[in-house]
């Protein structure tokens, strides 16, 4: 039984990745889904996909490092479907690095996307979200507990995503929206495979190897596939997960060491 039918879902940064398989999962447990990224082909490829398997989904060419898009994207979410039973802030991406050669500008734009982004939506959905009693899930990242120094930006950014997790979670029992937070370790992307190709090359190793070199140096069991964390996000916002709130969910393979 699909378990989301007459919802709709606003998922940002769906084009490509984990952002993809959740709008695609949710489209499979029924949901109007409204997928938002920058890329307008990939966008096009996967609305197709989900209305050629019955499913319906618009798509919005958007920015979200740009002040005015959030209230734009849900407008147009509102226009499409009628309602924001859902929202999906898993747009982000930041520069890895050396904290000394990070510029202002790296650490601007990270910060512009991934966090400011997330807020503005969720306060453009908020009042709908309210309405309906809905459900916010903001993808951070396991290094937002154990940042290492390469990643002191996105660290940052995600860290600063779990503590609005929590704020937005006591809002949240007030107006009745669910607020939670998943934290992916290494995943199975496009951004992934370009990091176990430069090991390869630098070892001289086969891909496989490469992958056992970076399993090892993470301290994690596996690297995760987008669609398992689509699978969590599902159950979260489905009827069985509604008891999830203010909750800040580890799926890193064991990556995550600290309480």
């Amino acid at each position: 039984m699909k378990t989301l039918t007459g919802k709709t879902a606003v998922v940002t940064g769906a084009s490509r990745g984990i952002g993809r398989a959740i709008a695609m999962h949710l489209a499979q447990e029924g949901a109007n889904v409204v997928l938002t990224a920058r890329d307008i082909p990939l966008l096009d490829a996967a609305v197709l996909e989900i209305t050629g398997a019955g499913g319906k989904a618009v798509r919005i060419a958007a920015d979200m490092r740009e002040p005015e898009a959030a209230a734009e994207v849900a407008q147009r979410a509102l226009a499409a479907f009628g309602s924001i039973d859902i929202l999906v802030n898993n747009a982000g991406a930041t520069k890895r690095g050396e904290f000394e050669e990070l510029s202002d500008d790296d650490w601007t734009d990270g910060f512009a996307l991934k966090f400011f982004g997330a807020v503005r939506l969720t306060r453009a959905a908020w009042p709908h979200l309210r309405t309906r009693r809905g459900s916010v899930v903001h993808i951070s990242g396991s290094g937002g507990r154990t940042p290492g120094a390469q990643f002191a930006i996105g660290g940052s950014v995600n860290a600063a995503l779990l503590s609005f997790t929590k704020s937005l979670a006591e809002t949240g029992l007030r107006d009745g929206v669910q607020v939670n937070c998943v934290n992916p370790g290494p995943v199975r992307t496009a951004r992934l495979d370009t990091r176990l190709a430069r090991i390869a090359a630098e070892k001289g190793v086969t891909e496989e190897q490469a992958l056992a070199i970076f399993l090892a140096a993470e301290k994690i069991t596996r690297v995760a596939e987008p669609g398992e964390i689509a699978a969590l996000v599902g159950f979260i916002v489905g009827p069985m997960g509604r008891s999830l709130h203010g909750s800040l969910i580890d799926i890193d393979g064991g990556s995550t060491k600290t309480i």
